[in-house]
């Protein structure tokens, strides 16, 4: 007999409330009661919406017959439209789905290796000793350098663009600014004074300098750039057609805003966490050294330590909380629990990474745990699951990692004090609220690393 869906005891403006301004609190409360999944009767996700943690939940929803994706109500939508592959759905989806994956895999991803490095240094060069900065603020120029090489192609006109983009993002960091997203009925233009009036117009400025550079493009057909923006120009599908502005555009802003966003923030995060703990640090160093000087950056990507690191960054405050929601087709059991079609739900990405039978002290930060066990896709979900999985999430780890270590074996950085750094909500993400302050104490010596450590000394 199944079991009668879990709700929440507070009032629904009360639970919309804190999950808007407080995320974590809203969902380790919730999970006290409710350790699987619980219905959440919050705003801004399209409706009350089932949060399922429990692996095998999980993995019936992202993959079972009786669920459907949707894309409808993602909260992100006013900034990126409906034409993307985030709010695509059914053959749409798929077929956007196999025209963007290949440049992020393969030869085409390997060639970006240099360049990350490359644009990480230059970042970097331009800190002077003893200077504070934010180490959000710098991993955002190095993935947004990174999404404009390879989704435009690097000229004058996505310079401009990225300038446009970092503007957007910051109207929807305050948690005043972020419930415009939740709560359709602020999104009014009061002039451009107002927030949601500021919005729309840098929205318009973002859609001109992305039709200029399509049009451009378009203009000047060159058939040797590889580029994505070139590859959706001149992709057509079955019939013959070819995207449509609206829907290149809603493409582009996809990638641009989402991809380069929460590359960013998880590469924070981990610097957060190496000089934090000073002995992931030395442990981090030591295994990049034993590659010696000018290693291969492919290489560096393999390396396990590192690898462990990032994934543990990704895990303990992932940068989405949710996964993409799904939508119950027809009457469906999920753990016991019967749910009824209409019905919209989501694995809970955070509360599944923070689950203590999987992930033993969970709170705290162990990248060993990632060298002692393969985790099920099921399990760890920081880029989602199933047919819905971030297209990108490869060349976002990649990026992850090789910019990690770049700034580690080139330059000697230390937190700015001994605060906490905490997640908050920025927008749809889990960001540090802080942007994690740091020092730049100058160049490395690399002359006194270690160089012949073994893995098992490592993680000894």
């Amino acid at each position: 007999m199944s079991k009668t869906l879990p709700k929440l005891k507070q009032h629904p403006l009360q639970q919309g409330f804190t999950w808007i301004a407080e995320p974590i609190k809203y969902m380790e409360t919730a999970v006290k009661d409710y350790p699987d999944l619980f219905l959440a009767n919050v705003v801004g996700e399209g409706g009350p919406i089932v949060f399922v943690h429990h692996p095998e939940g999980v993995q019936k929803i992202l993959t079972g017959d009786g669920f459907i994706a949707t894309g409808k109500s993602h909260l992100l939508r006013p900034i990126l439209g409906n034409n993307s592959i985030l709010g695509l759905e059914g053959d749409r989806h798929v077929k956007r789905r196999k025209l963007l994956l290949p440049p992020f895999h393969g030869e085409r991803m390997k060639a970006y290796g240099q360049l990350i490095c490359d644009l990480t240094r230059q970042i970097f060069e331009q800190f002077t000793p003893n200077q504070v900065f934010t180490a959000r603020t710098a991993c955002q120029d190095i993935s947004m350098q990174v999404i404009l090489e390879a989704v435009y192609g690097l000229n004058d006109r996505s310079q401009k663009l990225r300038q446009l983009v970092s503007e957007i993002a910051e109207i929807f960091q305050s948690p005043l600014n972020v419930s415009l997203l939740f709560i359709e009925w602020l999104q009014k233009d009061l002039g451009p004074w107002s927030p949601w009036g500021r919005f729309l117009r840098q929205r318009e400025a973002v859609d001109s300098a992305i039709y200029k550079e399509i049009e451009v493009r378009k203009a000047n057909p060159d058939v040797s750039r590889e580029d994505i923006l070139s590859l959706l120009i001149s992709a057509k599908d079955e019939a013959g057609n070819s995207l449509t502005l609206p829907e290149l555009r809603d493409e582009l802003m996809a990638l641009t805003f989402a991809g380069h966003e929460t590359t960013a923030i998880s590469m924070s995060w981990a610097l957060y966490w190496i000089h934090h703990l000073p002995e992931v640090k030395r442990k981090l160093l030591a295994e990049i050294a034993t590659l010696g000087k000018s290693p291969d950056p492919v290489e560096i990507a393999k390396l396990p330590y590192l690898n462990a690191v990032c994934k543990e960054a990704l895990r303990i405050y992932p940068v989405g909380m949710l996964t993409l929601p799904r939508v119950v087709q027809k009457k469906t059991e999920v753990l016991g629990y019967e749910l009824e079609p209409g019905q919209l739900v989501a694995g809970c990405i955070y509360l599944l990474h923070q689950r203590e039978d999987i992930y033993p002290d969970a709170k705290l930060f162990k990248p060993e745990r990632f060298l002692k066990r393969q985790f099920s896709p099921y399990e760890f979900i920081p880029f989602g699951g199933g047919q819905r999985a971030c297209v990108g999430q490869a060349l976002a780890q990649f990026e992850m990692k090789l910019a990690i270590a770049t700034i580690l074996t080139n330059y000697d950085l230390a937190l700015a004090d001994n605060k906490p750094e905490l997640p908050k909500r920025g927008g749809a993400r889990l960001a540090p609220a802080r942007g994690v302050q740091m020092v730049f104490n100058g160049k490395r010596n690399k002359s006194g690393l270690l160089k012949n450590s073994t893995l098992e000394q490592l993680v000894a």
